[in-house]
């Protein structure tokens, strides 16, 4: 880690704080529907990404080209779309039932339903990943008890958040098959455009009145803009190029400070409440569980590779 440029923990940092801020800032504009809400945040965040992907298809070898238009690699990024869509959709509407720390909790523990999904359908987990599947659950479960006397918590709310956990699998999965030839804007400038345009019908169906473009003259435009702009590019595009210097274990454990962090910029900006005893013994015992998922992991990479 000595080798490390000083600057790219700042990176780092930023980057986290970047992804953080989403939770609090969507729900800051909650009289936008949730389902166009989300709509809004991913076109505006193509628009910015759109450059930077014109500028990487350009540096791509003819080969790689050629693939992006066969069937597979369209497929994958078609299923990443709507995965991406049904992922923002279920997790804005749970900040809209429940509480931001309980959004942030659940919508967070997507390596716990990694797990889970890899123990039914792939391989045996590490132990340090069943023993993190195990005590995160045990955390969520805790945490779950305020939704019996805290009226901002509410079950559907946090199950609606949970969805939002499952459903990003879906994303991540394709992306670690694409993203091993494919740029990352490149790849993230038309599974966001899937996810934003696919998002329209549904809200259009579940009576959500807000058009599709109304962010041109949203007085709430300048939030969705720095919406973009801090989770988008400063949190996500900040996180991958850390990877250049940065193991991805280091950064996998800075992500799991999102709930935490969240919820101070919302308690701090916003005026979102605290948490409820439950939610503090139960968020810190789920964090903690996500923390072991993501240590394990990591050792059965390596134990694999030794083989």
């Amino acid at each position: 880690m000595s080798r490390t440029p000083p600057l790219v923990w700042g990176l780092l940092i930023a980057g986290v704080l970047g992804v953080s801020s989403a939770g609090a800032i969507l729900s800051h504009v909650d009289s936008i529907p949730p389902l166009m809400r989300a709509s809004w945040r991913l076109q505006i965040t193509v628009l910015m990404l759109m450059p930077f992907a014109i500028w990487q298809y350009r540096e791509m070898n003819s080969k790689d080209r050629e693939r992006l238009t066969d069937k597979k690699t369209i497929l994958i990024v078609l299923a990443s779309g709507i995965a991406l869509a049904a992922h923002f959709g279920t997790w804005v509407s749970s900040l809209d039932h429940t509480s931001l720390v309980h959004s942030l909790l659940f919508v967070t523990s997507h390596p716990i339903i990694i797990v889970i999904g890899t123990a039914i359908l792939v391989r045996r987990p590490h132990k340090l990943e069943t023993i993190g599947a195990l005590i995160g659950l045990l955390g969520a479960g805790i945490t779950l008890l305020d939704a019996k006397n805290d009226g901002d918590v509410t079950l559907w709310g946090d199950l609606l958040a949970v969805a939002g956990a499952v459903t990003v699998v879906g994303y991540i999965v394709a992306g670690r098959i694409l993203r091993e030839w494919m740029p990352v804007f490149v790849y993230a400038v038309p599974v966001t455009l899937i996810g934003a345009i696919l998002l329209i019908p549904f809200s259009i169906i579940l009576g959500e009145e807000t058009a599709a473009l109304g962010w041109i003259e949203s007085d709430l435009l300048s939030w969705f803009i720095l919406l973009a702009f801090l989770a988008g590019i400063v949190g996500h595009t900040g996180l991958n190029a850390c990877l250049r210097w940065l193991p991805p274990l280091t950064i996998s454990f800075a992500v799991t400070l999102e709930p935490i962090i969240g919820a101070l910029i919302g308690w701090f900006f916003f005026s979102e409440g605290i948490p409820g005893k439950w939610t503090w013994i139960g968020g810190s015992i789920l964090i903690l569980g996500i923390l072991f998922v993501i240590k394990g992991g990591a050792a059965n990479v390596v134990d694999t590779s030794d083989e």
